[in-house]
């Protein structure tokens, strides 16, 4: 799909706040409402903006320790890697998981309460399920950098 200027700015705008009128949006782009709306539902329909979401603070619900984990399974088998990605969706502490290339095969961003929550997560849920020949976990410090733009 090809975007325009006014394509890519209306993106950029709805990535800030989504919640905003289109008669907001339509003020910026010096457009009519009906043009920004159409332009929406253009995105909507092509699946250039997939879903709109509420962003929630991670503190105040108890899940600030971040824990990025490197997981290595036992044998690169089609039906080792199909089960662990069915598995590893099921898991609501598992944020993000990403199939990777080099020394491990998936990272995993693991968002839990504190170390003794990721320790329960690991002990009783992570290395519980079949195939992970080993894990390596690293815990995020302090974040430097965290949005859910794409830019465009």
């Amino acid at each position: 799909m090809k975007f325009d200027a006014i394509d890519r700015k209306l993106l950029t705008l709805l990535q800030e706040d989504c919640k905003r009128t289109t008669k907001e949006y339509a003020n910026q782009l010096n457009l009519s409402v009906t043009a920004i709306y159409e332009r929406i539902k253009r995105l909507e329909k092509s699946a250039v903006i997939t879903r709109y979401v509420a962003l929630v603070d991670k503190k105040k619900v108890d899940k600030a320790f971040v824990v990025l984990c490197h997981v290595k399974l036992t044998q690169h088998y089609k039906e080792y890697v199909l089960q662990f990605e069915r598995e590893v969706l099921q898991l609501h502490e598992v944020v993000e998981c990403y199939h990777t290339s080099g020394d491990y095969d998936y990272i995993l961003k693991i968002h839990v309460g504190d170390m003794e929550a990721y320790r329960d997560f690991m002990v009783t849920k992570l290395t519980a399920l079949n195939h992970i020949g080993s894990t390596q976990s690293s815990f995020v410090i302090n974040e430097v950098k965290h949005t859910t733009r794409i830019p465009v």
